[in-house]
């Protein structure tokens, strides 16, 4: 595989996953060479499954697999801002960045999924003071990390004020873990990734969305002067790869998906197959990481059959 190009596992935990499911499925991806491991941030199961036992938290998931790896990058796809105050959320990844040596990657959004904040007792406002919100939490995380140490940060916003803060614990990475920001809102998207991204990710679009918002980002890039070559693209699809037409059918039964729309929708198909539509989207889009959507924690295998048969051929 192109070293420059990285493949990574992505879980949905809400759907039902216990954090030894979790760690499993990270110690198989770091033994099969992928890149790193993601899972979303979310509190509550969507679709018709239980989600039983219920929700892991992301950061606590992430602290543990910290010490029970050691080269997988970690991260997640997103952290809602709704869940967490941006200060304790900078000190959080700053202290599982040094639990990892250096291994975390912060995905950050606005936070959408209403029910899980009605479920768990989490203030929901409106879209526009949760981007408002955002914004000021982007501006507060990464300037507590980037504040050089002896020096206090200040902040004084619409809605978080900070003073004398020591801007401490200071995370392994410098100048700081990278921040990946992500969707397909046309305005105020791509200025905050322009401002704020080291990485963009788009989750579950078509290829003529991705390559459109890419460039909006690109052109919110340099209209502040960024190069944006400086902002690595990224996407999430989901995974239902099989040898055969038998084991594809099969694994889309597992995670009750139907197998002609996730040709369509996903990565779904024989090795062969799903390398060439990886190949495609590099062509359209640039991007140089996928995040490969498992649902199936229990299906190690799919994980190692990607790994051998999918990845030497990009």
């Amino acid at each position: 595989m192109d070293e420059n190009f990285k493949l990574r596992i992505f879980t949905e935990p809400q759907q039902g996953a216990t954090y030894d499911d979790l760690l499993r499925v990270a110690k198989t991806a770091e033994n099969a060479g992928y890149d790193a491991f993601f899972r979303s941030d979310h509190y509550l199961k969507m679709g018709p499954v239980t989600g039983e036992p219920g929700p892991t938290d992301a950061w606590v998931t992430l602290a543990g697999l910290a010490r029970e790896t050691s080269g997988l990058r970690l991260g997640t796809l997103m952290t809602a801002g709704t869940f967490r105050l941006p200060g304790p959320l900078a000190i959080a990844v700053a202290q599982v960045d040094q639990m990892s040596g250096g291994r975390v990657e912060l995905g950050l959004g606005t936070g959408w999924y209403a029910e899980e904040h009605t479920a768990y007792g989490i203030p929901f406002p409106s879209l526009k003071e949760r981007f408002d919100r955002y914004a000021e939490q982007l501006e507060i995380i990464t300037g507590l990390w980037g504040t050089p140490v002896g020096e206090a940060f200040a902040f004084d916003g619409e809605y978080y004020q900070l003073a004398d803060s020591p801007a401490l614990p200071k995370p392994v990475q410098r100048p700081r873990p990278p921040v990946l920001i992500g969707g397909t809102g046309k305005k105020r998207t791509p200025r905050l990734a322009a401002r704020f991204a080291d990485e963009f990710n788009l989750p579950f679009v078509d290829l003529d969305t991705a390559a459109a918002q890419y460039e909006r980002v690109a052109e919110a890039c340099r209209e502040i002067g960024r190069d944006p070559g400086e902002v690595v693209r990224s996407a999430a699809l989901l995974l239902c790869v099989g040898k055969d037409d038998a084991e594809i059918a099969r694994r889309a039964e597992a995670i009750g998906r139907e197998v002609d729309e996730l040709r369509l929708n996903g990565l779904c198909g024989t090795p062969a197959e799903v390398a060439d539509k990886i190949g495609t989207w590099r062509e359209r889009t640039g991007i140089t990481r996928l995040y490969l959507q498992v649902l199936d924690l229990s299906d190690l295998d799919h994980l190692e059959l990607v790994a051998a048969e999918v990845a030497p051929q990009l």
